[in-house]
């Protein structure tokens, strides 16, 4: 330690260097909180910490900056001030090791229980991180070092869980290992870490994943007959021992999904059930993931055999080109191109987004797959080493390796500083400038603005460098045999190179091809616009064919020509830019719903010209300032009626191009076609109030609120959902009519209203519907009226609803209106939310319900994910109870399913499960938002666009579909457990 630190004591070797200046977000906050952990090292007698802490320096002053940052970091050191203690008299590198050691110190003592060993590994695994985090945030470790850190403590963990349960396993007689002292030996349990534990690799708040094999015939099993349940009971309880959380934790979350076939195979696989998989079914993102693939536990010398045999399949012996484009195709993302406008730094996704950690190893490992058969030195499981080797052997320039590698580690950073916060598995930037702010003073920047300029910038160079890689790739398809659209008669060679390309119907491609040449659509009346198109049909061509439904995707596009008024501009931006090409290609290839957007109104493509559509988040804010600008004009109620249907539509669509496109996630697409309808429906209700009024006046005190419900008040409405509404209005007690021309009695003049508004969101005119409008959730259902006095909503709601009904108002916000009776009526939603309920009573009601629902409306099948037993209404249901009974600290008005999960107390729900309806949540969030986007109808598992099963995996970032069908059934299986554990009967203070 320098000799800067006014508190430096002569036993202190926290850090092997000078700690950095770490900047609180609020500096009076941050004493405030440093007093408290001194408070709490006195509390146990840790004098040297409680010195420190109470005086003055470098050292006091960082960790005030780490305390106020990291929310993880501050609540360890306030509960284990002791982590921090034993620093004065070990570095943080000699602690770690020291750690390292107990943790297989532990499992070998003679009185180790799975309990002791799991409250043990949950111990030690926490001070490790936090020792980690603080090496990292002090900049004394290089990311290179903490992520090597974070694997070796991984790998000890497992192994250490590993080693216990074959002890355990021989004493019982279930076994004979050749030597219990080293229990792996022979024991032909194979443990290996893929991804990034593989790698050596592994972020702050992982998961693990890995892959489990045995031996049936390894020395140590006694009945090779037994041998599949024992192994598969012993990986179970592995996971248990690693991922349960209990009162002091967990260690670490682990994944079995990348196993051969996981939906039908069991957790432990023999090894000649794998190999035989690998060789004859084997695909290639499986051949990408082994290349990470290494023993961390287990039979070590059997996991090394094991991939050893498996070398031939992983590295082939010729140059497989064909490989780039199914590996490629892993990554799921569409927009691999150069500088199709700005990057958000807000809600960036590190990993997957544009420019991310994913797109620097895949470029990697793409490389890996062509030429690692022939060069054993590219077999490298890490990443960085591996693009020395490519640059050393001339497969990249030494400028791309240079920029990728410290692009790398500086994204890896950033990864990491995201998960401290809290210790969360998330990859995101925060969207707010707070939470911007946060991650720019833990990676010592000056300011969020300094952090996203560097941070954009490592962004575009890696998208840079990852688009040449596929732009220089050889053409698959392309370029082989003829394209001859010319004449009356099909050329041969041309229908066979179109059936290569992947076109079912080749003649009728022909055909419609020879049709856009004869100049019969505006878009090709002009002998420029033919010319720019004729150069463009290869790439067309191959665009399409690759999208699994070529004939389909391309007749398409031919309706959308057919409604282009011009063609020049188009034609050329495509053939400049291939990404909006292969985007457009995708859009009529995957998804219906916006292809017929396009093709009806092809007016909404223009949306895809402005270069920062990618880059401006659709909030409120930018929703509302192009709303307005594209009202202005309007002089008349109609033209109001029809600019805002032309608006909606476009922004769906744009909106829906930038979930297709990975720009935003389903979370935010699901606020972002919220506040559209909040915003159109609002603007609808202005017009429908003022045109009413020409001939009816007002009514003396009058204002009107409309209450979104379902899916809109929760803010998460999806590209095809219907608009769930109650209209409320108040007006002064003396009012007995309106003082129009043709005046009308209050109730009589807002019913008329609340009619008249229907017709102008859901009738349709030339431009279409605006929103399909559902009013059955007002008081009485269909038989009460469209509209509802206020005192009426608070009686009934008091006196008269059903559970349900009340269940239904937890999702309920205020969208439009006047904006202090909004306030009002939100007001009354709380409280009445708020009344006292019969927990046990209000739970039942609900599983009831739900009984009831299954019984009436079974779902069609897995991908029913709304009414499958343990699918969204479960999780939806769970939410509406937790908050009427109080059992949430999130809602209501309109608070999302997800964060009022999130925040269900822990009387109510334990971490684990709370974190598992929380991930749930997510997975069917980013499905149902990306089905619901691209097809008009239900989803149909025999009969999907191929390239939907692309972006659902991109979405929920899963390799196979195969392992995405096992997850969601085994998600199903555990969210209705949960469900009939939390809505049982019982009694609940």
């Amino acid at each position: 330690m320098k000799a800067g630190l006014a508190s430096k004591a002569k036993d202190q070797v926290w850090f092997d260097g000078p700690v950095p200046e770490m900047i609180p977000l609020d500096r009076e906050r941050a004493v405030g909180e440093i007093a408290e952990i001194a408070d709490a090292a006195r509390h146990d007698d840790l004098s040297r910490l409680a010195a420190l802490l109470d005086g003055k320096g470098r050292l006091k002053a960082f960790l005030e900056g780490v305390f106020d940052l990291s929310v993880f970091m501050r609540d360890c050191a306030r509960r284990r001030p002791e982590i921090l203690e034993n620093l004065f008299d070990q570095s943080v590198a000699q602690r770690l090791s020291a750690i390292l050691a107990e943790i297989t110190d532990t499992v070998g003592a003679e009185d180790v229980s799975e309990k002791s060993l799991m409250a043990a590994l949950r111990r030690l695994k926490l001070e490790a991180h936090f020792l980690i985090a603080l090496d990292d945030l002090a900049g004394q470790a290089e990311a290179a070092v903490t992520v090597r850190r974070l694997s070796d403590l991984a790998d000890a963990c497992t192994s250490a869980a590993v080693d216990f349960l074959l002890r355990e396993a021989h004493q019982q007689g279930k076994l004979t290992l050749p030597d219990p002292a080293n229990p792996t030996e022979g024991s032909g349990w194979i443990i290996l870490g893929m991804g990034k534990l593989g790698a050596h690799e592994l972020n702050f708040s992982s998961d693990i994943d890995l892959v489990v094999f045995f031996e049936p015939d390894a020395p140590a099993v006694t009945d090779p007959l037994d041998a599949a349940d024992l192994f598969a009971r012993l990986t179970r309880r592995l996971v248990r021992i690693l991922q349960d959380r209990t009162e002091n934790g967990y260690v670490f979350r682990t994944d079995l999904r990348l196993r051969p076939d996981p939906g039908s195979t069991p957790l432990a696989i023999p090894v000649q059930a794998a190999l035989l998989y690998y060789e004859g079914r084997g695909q290639n993102w499986e051949r990408a993931a082994m290349i990470k693939a290494r023993p961390v536990a287990g039979d070590l010398k059997a996991g090394a055999a094991f991939l050893k045999e498996l070398q031939p399949y992983v590295w082939r012996k010729y140059m497989d080109f064909a490989a780039i484009a199914d590996v490629h195709s892993i990554k799921r993302q569409i927009h691999a191109h150069k500088g199709h406008g700005e990057i958000a730094v807000k809600g960036h996704n590190v990993k997957l987004g544009r420019g991310g950690i994913r797109e620097i190893e895949f470029f990697v490992q793409t490389q890996q797959l062509i030429a690692g058969g022939r060069f054993p030195e590219l077999r490298g499981r890490e990443t960085v080493p591996m693009l020395a080797q490519l640059a050393a052997r001339g497969w990249i320039t030494a400028e791309a390796c240079d920029a990728l590698t410290r692009q790398y580690w500086f994204l890896r950073r950033v990864e990491h500083a995201i998960q401290m916060v809290a210790d969360e598995q998330t990859h995101t930037l925060p969207e707010d400038d707070e939470g911007l702010e946060r991650i720019a003073h833990m990676l010592a920047f000056a300011d969020k603005d300094a952090f996203a300029a560097e941070f954009r910038a490592a962004l575009h160079q890696v998208e840079r460098h990852y688009a040449a890689l596929f732009e220089t790739a050889p053409e698959l398809s392309a370029g082989v045999g003829n394209l001859v659209f010319t004449g009356d008669v099909d050329d041969p060679d041309t229908l066979q190179t179109l059936h290569k390309l992947g076109f079912q119907r080749p003649s009728d491609i022909c055909r419609v091809i020879r049709s856009w040449h004869f100049g019969r659509y505006r878009a090709t009346q002009s002998a420029e616009a033919r010319e720019r198109l004729t150069e463009l049909t290869p790439a067309l061509l191959e665009a399409f064919g690759k999208t699994h439904r070529a004939d389909e995707a391309l007749m398409r596009f031919d309706e959308f020509l057919a409604g282009l008024p011009a063609g020049i501009q188009l034609f050329s931006l495509l053939q400049s830019n291939p990404a909006l090409l292969r985007l457009l290609a995708t859009i009529m290839g995957t998804a219906p719903r916006l292809a017929t957007i396009v093709t009806r109104r092809p007016h909404v493509f223009d949306g895809l010209l402005d270069p920062a559509l990618l880059s401006e988040l659709p909030d409120r804010d930018y929703l509302a300032a192009r709303l307005e600008a594209f009202l202005d004009p309007a002089k008349t109620y109609e033209d109001i009626l029809d600019r805002l249907r032309i608006f909606a539509a476009e922004q769906k669509f744009l909106i829906g191009v930038r979930l297709l496109a990975g720009a935003i996630d389903a979370g935010r697409a699901g606020k972002a076609f919220s506040d559209l309808a909040d915003l159109t429906i609002g603007a609808a209700l202005d017009a429908v109030i003022d045109e009413f009024a020409v001939r009816h006046g007002k009514v003396k005190g009058g204002k009107v609120a409309i209450l979104g419900m379902g899916k809109l008040g929760s803010r998460e409405l999806t590209a095809g959902s219907d608009v769930d509404l109650i209209l409320l209005y108040d007006h002064d007690p003396d009012a007995e009519e309106s003082d129009g021309e043709k005046p009308l009695a209050p109730s009589h003049y807002y019913a008329r209203l609340t009619q008249r508004l229907i017709a102008a969101v859901s009738a349709p005119t030339a431009e279409g519907v605006l929103y399909e409008l559902d009013l059955r959730l007002r008081p009485s259902g269909n038989k009460g009226p469209v509209a509802t006095h206020i005192e009426s909503f608070r009686r009934y709601q008091r006196e008269n609803a059903w559970t349900w009904e009340h269940m239904a108002l937890t999702r309920a916000r205020a969208v439009a209106g006047d904006a202090g009776f909004c306030k009002s009526v939100e007001g009354d939603v709380s409280a009445i939310i708020a009344l006292p309920r019969d927990a046990a009573k209000v739970a039942k009601e609900a599983a009831d319900m739900r009984k009831m629902i299954e019984e009436e409306k079974p779902p069609r099948d897995l991908w029913d994910i709304k009414l499958i037993p343990g699918g969204l209404i479960d999780l939806e249901f769970i939410a509406q109870v937790a908050v009427l009974t109080h059992c949430s600290s999130g809602g209501p008005n309109g608070t999302g399913t997800a964060e009022i999960l999130a925040k269900l107390d822990p009387g109510f729900a334990d971490p684990q499960t709370r974190q598992e309806l929380v991930d749930a949540y997510m997975l069917y969030l980013d499905l149902t938002q990306m089905i619901r986007l691209c097809l008009t109808g239900p989803f149909e598992r025999e009969d999907m666009p191929p390239g939907l099963a692309d972006l659902l995996l991109r979405a929920t970032d899963l390799p196979d579909f195969g392992v995405l069908e096992a997850h969601l059934k085994e998600t199903s299986r555990k969210v209705r457990a949960d469900f009939q554990a939390l809505l049982k009967p019982r009694k609940r203070s």
